[in-house]
């Protein structure tokens, strides 16, 4: 079986941002177009559909870290805060972005809270990224005949 720890993220959280895009699971909100997605970034994103981008990741994160919270979401999609000539330090992501994608990814039924544990995959999530997963590396199979062996 395949998992989607065994196709390169760069190649399915497109296809995942695809699918919740025609699904319709998550829908960015008016603020979207001009937040940052952290007090690390100088710029909000550039590209037209990084919500339903980060919203995959989001779930993918959600597949591969098990149950977890906005908290410790907000720290994997954080980063180094350039202060000048100090030195570096560590800060976190939008809470605020990650808090509304998971609610919307809970609301359409692909992430389900977990008593005093925070959120994880329901079944149809991981049957939506098992599924993904899978017709991803068939897909890179075709271009790349050694990996047919994790079919």
């Amino acid at each position: 079986m395949t998992h989607p720890t065994d196709v390169p993220p760069s190649v399915l959280l497109p296809r995942v941002a695809a699918e919740l895009k025609t699904r319709q699971a998550v829908v960015p909100p008016p603020w979207a177009n001009f937040v940052k997605t952290g007090v690390h970034k100088q710029q909000a994103p550039t590209q037209p559909d990084w919500w339903y981008m980060r919203s995959a990741s989001v779930l993918r994160k959600f597949y591969v870290l098990g149950p977890t919270g906005v908290q410790r979401l907000s720290s994997e999609y954080g980063g180094k805060r350039d202060r000048g000539s100090a030195p570096y330090h560590a800060r976190t992501g939008s809470r605020a972005i990650l808090r509304e994608i998971v609610h919307q990814l809970e609301r359409s039924g692909l992430v389900q809270a977990q008593k005093n544990r925070g959120r994880r995959l329901s079944p149809e999530g991981f049957k939506l990224l098992d599924a993904m997963a899978r017709e991803t590396l068939t897909r890179l199979s075709e271009t790349q005949p050694d990996l047919r062996k994790y079919l």
